[in-house]
């Protein structure tokens, strides 16, 4: 696994960064939806304050991710439901 040394700048500041190569693009998508989420956050609402704005967008963020697990825990408990099923269909042909 090569390292990469780069920098993003969040929030008006900018961080260096030693990541793997292979996460270079996710890392860079990942500051672009801060930054965007950021500037919705600072249009809809009367906080000027960046802490604010980036605790806000955090909280959103964390929320979604989650959600999106407890769907994971469930897709996969469903999973296993039919697969059971189609052993016990197997098991009477």
């Amino acid at each position: 696994m090569e390292s990469l040394k780069i920098k993003v700048t969040v929030a008006n500041r900018t961080y260096p960064l030693t990541i793997k190569r292979e996460d270079e693009e996710q890392v860079r998508k990942a500051v672009k939806v801060i930054d965007e989420r950021l500037k919705v956050y600072e249009k809809s609402f009367a906080a000027r304050d960046t802490q604010d704005l980036l605790s806000m967008c955090l909280l959103e963020m964390s929320v979604k991710l989650l959600t999106d697990e407890q769907k994971v825990k469930v897709d996969s408990s469903v999973e296993e439901q039919l697969q059971m099923l189609e052993s016990l269909i197997d098991e009477q042909l």
